[in-house]
């Protein structure tokens, strides 16, 4: 399985997986191949609904960047599934 394989099946999974949180903004945060384990560790981050601003001094409040949760999914390079998720705390 190569890099672009394994970045789309993560982004599919995600998007399944958090279908019914109505997520946005998912993007690639970073991927890195596992050799010693065979897997892929695919880095995605997103956005949620409640993660937005609810009104304009909300907005004004906050910076304007969105809040985002980052996933990293982990993913068996011969088997070409998926076998986690896991949370990655946001660095700063």
């Amino acid at each position: 399985m190569d890099v672009k394989a394994a970045v789309k099946l993560a982004k599919e999974h995600v998007l399944d997986l958090f279908a019914e949180e109505n997520i946005s903004n998912l993007g690639l945060e970073e991927v890195q191949r596992d050799s010693e384990h065979g897997c892929w560790l695919v880095t995605l981050g997103f956005s949620r609904p409640w993660d937005e601003p609810r009104n304009t001094l909300a907005s004004l409040a906050q910076s304007n960047l969105p809040h985002r949760s980052y996933k990293i999914v982990y993913i068996d390079d011969k088997a070409e599934q998926v076998k986690g998720v896991k949370n990655r705390e946001a660095t700063s």
